[in-house]
């Protein structure tokens, strides 16, 4: 076979540096943009921050606004609707073959890549969630035995119980236990059972009282203690944990007001007695410590219109240093020219791949906005159902794109703030050829349990049943499965005397 040299032409996609950066800066959360914004900053001396950026009214082409009667969303009035990464692989090319020209223009064009605050702030009340307390059940424990007066073998016993003491509050070793392991070693007097079992008594009083407690009965009984022993059915109630909790924890109770002879109103009286009690008080100390939501965009209802708009405070308004550009024709030396021209580059690569990034973010949260108006106007039991497809074909984007755009991205609107995903569910077929959407036939089982009698609570079947009667055709196992979704209880969990 001879060999020979042939040219061949072609074109092929290829996955630029710049472009995975924007596609990167698509996905990130807003607390992780905020981050990575810093870092380009930190790293790159012609990224400054605009300190004079807010109270700018003009509105002009960087305006982050659109209404829900907009058919384009984008920033530019003269852009069309196209994939995200088409764009971005586009505007690199052609900004490539520019990049000598855009020495000599001014610095002022080069727009922030941050949502114009023309509507002012968010309210700081609105736009973040507070994390809560990082104390400890443990830290709170050791206070208290610190500002008891213990004697020294007391105290070494009380430290020894709270170490014993789960996140959840309760004991995890036995009186025996604890007394045998500090017995070992210990040369002294030996710790008799007693003595851990008085030193207990006074630690399952600290706050919250019950605590330290070796079961829910004891738990339970401990803050009964606390009541004034004249209070009404205090001793049934007493009766009730320690010998029929199985009974309580069943629901039964048939049987429950069978073995104690009390009748249907007296064991109301005894069940609001047990109510009133807290069975997790390690709860109200060990709290899991809340992570930071702020919106990326809000939706408010203005002169009749459903308006969308970024969070200002969501990023730092980032340009070009001019007086760094600048330089680049005044040095003498090579390498500081080109080291000025290369960070340059990077500076107006990193802004315009957070403009395309609050582009994409308007333009799919407008079309959301758009289809689920029925949820803003009316709640979630008129959410219409919607997969990520069906915003990819109005956006003309892909639904790679749409997926890394409503990923940990929060929307803020008068009914509370909703991740994007959360406007996204399946299709339901109804019994007149129509669609409804999961989660509003979840948001229907939730009102229809939230009416229900507690001394009869509605079967998954029943709620079947009453779903067909409004022409929604659902399974059994399926209201049982978006039941558990909703971490409601199955029905004979749910029944209540009072």
């Amino acid at each position: 076979m001879r060999q020979s040299l042939q040219l061949r032409m072609g074109q092929q996609l290829t996955m630029t540096p710049q472009l995975q950066q924007a596609i990167r800066l698509l996905q990130l959360s807003t607390l992780d943009l905020q981050q990575e914004i810093q870092e380009a900053l930190d790293s790159n001396p012609l990224l400054e921050v605009d300190e004079n950026d807010f109270g700018d009214e003009s509105g002009g082409k960087n305006e982050q606004k659109q209404d829900t009667d907009d058919q384009t969303v984008s920033a530019s009035a003269d852009d069309t609707p196209s994939e995200y990464e088409q764009e971005s692989s586009e505007a690199l090319a052609k900004d490539t073959v520019s990049d000598e020209m855009a020495m000599d223009v001014t610095w002022d064009e080069y727009m922030s890549a941050a949502p114009s605050s023309s509507s002012g702030p968010m309210p700081e009340d609105e736009s973040i969630y507070q994390g809560a307390s990082s104390e400890t059940l443990h830290d709170h424990l050791m206070w208290q035995l610190q500002l008891t007066h213990f004697s020294p073998t007391d105290e070494a016993i009380a430290i020894a119980i709270v170490e014993a003491v789960d996140d959840s509050g309760i004991l995890t070793l036995s009186c025996e236990d604890i007394a045998e392991s500090l017995n070992k070693g210990n040369n002294e007097e030996e710790i008799e059972l007693d003595e851990v079992q008085a030193v207990l008594k006074r630690i399952q009083l600290f706050d919250p009282v019950g605590i330290a407690a070796r079961s829910l009965p004891e738990c339970l009984c401990i803050q009964l203690n606390q009541f004034d022993p004249a209070t009404p059915w205090i001793a049934e109630t007493k009766m009730i944990l320690t010998d029929h909790i199985d009974l309580l924890a069943s629901r039964d109770y048939r049987t429950l007001m069978k073995k104690t002879k009390l009748k249907e109103d007296e064991l109301k009286e005894v069940m609001t007695l047990i109510h009133s009690l807290n069975p997790k008080p390690a709860d109200t100390i060990v709290r899991e410590e809340s992570e930071y939501v702020i919106p990326d965009v809000s939706v408010k209802k203005i002169k009749g219109r459903w308006v969308v708009e970024l969070n200002p405070d969501s990023m730092p308004k980032i340009r070009v240093n001019s007086q760094y550009a600048a330089m680049s024709r005044s040095v003498k030396s090579s390498t500081d020219s080109q080291f000025i021209r290369s960070h340059l580059q990077e500076a107006k690569w990193f802004i315009k791949s957070l403009e395309s990034r609050n582009d994409t973010l308007l333009k799919v949260t407008n079309c959301i906005v758009k289809q689920q108006q029925g949820f803003f106007e009316h709640g979630p039991e008129a959410m219409r159902p919607m997969v990520l497809n069906d915003v990819a074909e109005m956006v003309e984007m892909h639904e790679s794109t749409i997926s890394r755009v409503t990923t940990q991205k929060y929307m803020h609107t008068p009914r509370g703030i909703f991740e994007l995903k959360y406007f996204f569910s399946s299709h339901v077929s109804t019994e007149n050829g129509g669609e409804c959407s999961s989660t509003a036939i979840r948001a229907l089982i939730k009102k229809l349990i939230a009416a229900e009698n507690s001394a009869k609570p509605l079967s998954d079947s029943k709620i079947a049943d009453i779903l067909a009667e409004q022409g929604i055709k659902v399974a059994r196992r399926t209201i049982a499965k978006y039941r558990e979704s909703l971490a409601i209880p199955p029905s004979n969990q749910r029944k209540s005397l009072i």
